[in-house]
Formats: C-alpha cells, sequence, structure tokens
C-alpha cells in the first residue's frame, strides 16, 4: 500500500459514546457499529491526511506502538476500502458537506438538500 495516498470517507457515520458507526440519514436510528481501529480510520478520513499521517498519529497514540501498526492499518484500511466506506486518492480531496462532520454535528436539511443535489450514493463514490 502506498503510504502517500490521501484517505477519505464515503459514508455518513455517527459518533455517540465514543462508538463510532455508519448511518443512513434518512435513518438516524438506525446504525452499523464499527470496530475500534476501523471506526479510528473512518472518523479521520478527512481526504487532507495521507495514510503515513495516520500511522504516525496512531503511532504516538501509544506509549510503545504495536510492532505491527502500519500493517494493522493497512489491513484496516483494505477492509474500508473493500467495503466502499473510504476511498484512497494521489491528491488532497474536499469532502462534501454531508461527509465532513459526525451526522449529529450537521445541519439535516442542508445535508439532505445536498446530496440530493450531488446524487449522493456511499456505494460508488462521486469524489475520486
Amino acid at each position: 500500500m502506498d503510504n502517500t495516498q490521501y484517505f477519505y470517507r464515503n459514508s455518513i457515520f455517527t459518533r455517540k459514546n465514543n462508538q463510532v458507526s455508519l448511518v443512513d440519514i434518512n435513518q438516524p436510528d438506525s446504525l452499523t457499529p464499527l470496530d475500534e481501529w476501523l471506526g479510528v480510520v473512518v472518523s479521520l478520513a478527512d481526504g487532507r491526511h495521507t495514510i503515513q499521517q495516520l500511522i504516525d498519529y496512531m503511532g504516538k497514540r501509544y506509549v510503545e506502538a504495536p510492532v505491527d501498526l502500519e500493517k494493522t492499518l493497512h489491513s484496516v484500511i483494505e477492509r474500508l476500502e473493500e467495503g466502499k466506506i473510504i476511498q484512497l486518492s494521489e491528491n488532497v480531496v474536499s469532502l462534501p458537506y454531508y461527509l465532513t462532520l459526525p451526522i449529529e454535528e450537521l445541519e439535516i436539511d442542508k445535508a439532505k438538500k445536498l446530496i440530493q443535489e450531488d446524487g449522493y450514493n456511499s456505494s460508488s463514490s462521486r469524489l475520486s
């Protein structure tokens, strides 16, 4: 995996009680919880940071970083990419409003309007 690539989310998410979950803006009570590693990567996938920056950031969160930290993060990124929850880019990506923040921080009506205007569909990214 090329650590110089930028990673960005392609899914709306929520962060409640230290739990990151995927959420449908039209059914905000229907959550798909993510395990801790997946949730961390999704919440940090803002399109402005590279995989290497993610590795460095995560390494600093430990007194002694796990030996296989890079390998673990690569695996997490691959899983999220396969599920089209995040995507990779060679360049910085500007996320649309409705993907920039957890759903609880969005103006829902504004987000829904922009989703409709953009023709957003989380199963296929228009941002690459």
